[in-house]
């Protein structure tokens, strides 16, 4: 049984997912955001080629313009380098710009939103020796089952990221041995046309391998936080509450009630009984309410109480077992009477105010 308890069987509830978010541990695959980072990139290459040609063509003509060892200026350098930077910048500053935005949405659609302080936190317990020592042996143990995992995976991605490329290569292999001979322009346009088959051949078994480590992630990461029932019950209880804790804070607040309906009964008009299991405290005050009300019931016990305590303060008792009964079973303390039973209400309370107009 105890080991039953300990195994983590259940799956993780929403606040221990929430939980899990704020210290930074969430699902995440470094494949499949490379596979999208590459794709992006290699696609912003493409957007961006024929003006990075024609930037770098403006650098090269400018720099040949200027070879004049006569107009050459040594003591002002950041002069001369100043227009190279300026063709670096407009060059290649536009595509890393984006590539970085790329990256963030990238990121942001794989982890979701995550602001962790304690990932960000410097801890000291990482430099002690024995801490180190640690990731030490875990990162060269070439035993280490999660260090087998991730070599297996990194060799796998090469075989089957490598052949896909060479397949691309090895379909074109009659056009690459037809170049020789050829004119310049058509060999570079046939060596592209074969890159951009090789890229697209390797971008898919990119994105495919990072699609199933994903679904790994995913599926290691849940399997990370699952919770045993014990957990689930703790963390039931600091919700919800201590059960015990619950039922003595009803307690004190049934006692409180009782303590304020017992209050009532000295002002009550009758007390109707069945003589001993049920009584019932009825008032009638136009100013409060256009029927009459109960102002307090009770069982057994309780019953016996407010018979007491009406006793003590010259409340009638009027024995009526049907309407008592039907009066404590129907009507919350406090609640009027229903209309079906105004008729023998109002014969008790016309009786009991007779008796006091006769007393008097």
């Amino acid at each position: 049984m105890g080991n039953d308890a300990a195994e983590k069987t259940e799956e993780a509830t929403s606040r221990r997912r929430t939980k899990e978010r704020e210290r930074g541990n969430v699902s995440k695959s470094k494949d499949m955001e490379s596979a999208l980072v590459m794709v992006a990139g290699i696609a912003l290459l493409a957007l961006f080629a024929k003006g990075m040609m024609r930037n770098i063509q403006d650098m090269m003509r400018e720099t040949f313009s200027h070879l004049s060892p006569a107009g050459i200026d040594v003591s002002n350098i950041m002069g001369l380098l100043l227009p190279y930077f300026y063709y670096l910048a407009v060059t290649v500053l536009p595509f890393f710009v984006l590539l970085v935005i790329f990256c963030i949405i990238i990121i942001r659609l794989d982890v979701g939103h995550v602001f962790a302080l304690q990932k960000a936190k410097f801890n000291l317990e990482n430099l002690s020796p024995q801490r180190m020592l640690q990731n030490a042996k875990r990162m060269f143990n070439p035993f280490e089952p999660r260090s087998l995992v991730e070599l297996a995976k990194s060799i796998l991605k090469i075989v089957i990221v490598g052949a896909c490329g060479f397949s691309a290569i090895n379909s074109r292999k009659g056009d690459l041995l037809g170049l020789v001979g050829l004119e310049f322009p058509i060999a570079l346009n046939i060596i592209v046309s074969i890159l951009i088959n090789m890229i697209i051949n390797m971008c898919l078994a990119m994105l495919i391998l990072g699609y199933i480590d994903k679904k790994y992630q995913n599926y290691e990461y849940e399997k990370s936080i699952k919770m045993t029932k014990q957990e689930i019950k703790d963390e039931q209880k600091d919700t919800e509450g201590d059960p015990k804790v619950k039922a003595r804070i009803k307690s004190i607040q049934m006692q409180m009630a009782r303590q304020r309906m017992m209050s009532s009964v000295p002002t009550a008009d009758v007390v109707v009984t069945n003589p001993t299991h049920y009584a019932v405290a009825i008032k009638y005050d136009k100013t409060r309410a256009p029927a009459p009300l109960v102002v307090a019931k009770g069982v057994d016990y309780l019953a016996f109480q407010i018979r007491e305590v009406a006793k003590q303060n010259n409340v009638p008792i009027v024995e009526n077992r049907p309407v008592a009964r039907s009066l404590y079973n129907t009507v919350p303390v406090d609640g009027m009477i229903p209309s079906d039973m105004y008729v023998a209400v109002a014969e008790i309370l016309a009786f009991v105010f007779r008796a006091k107009n006769g007393d008097n």
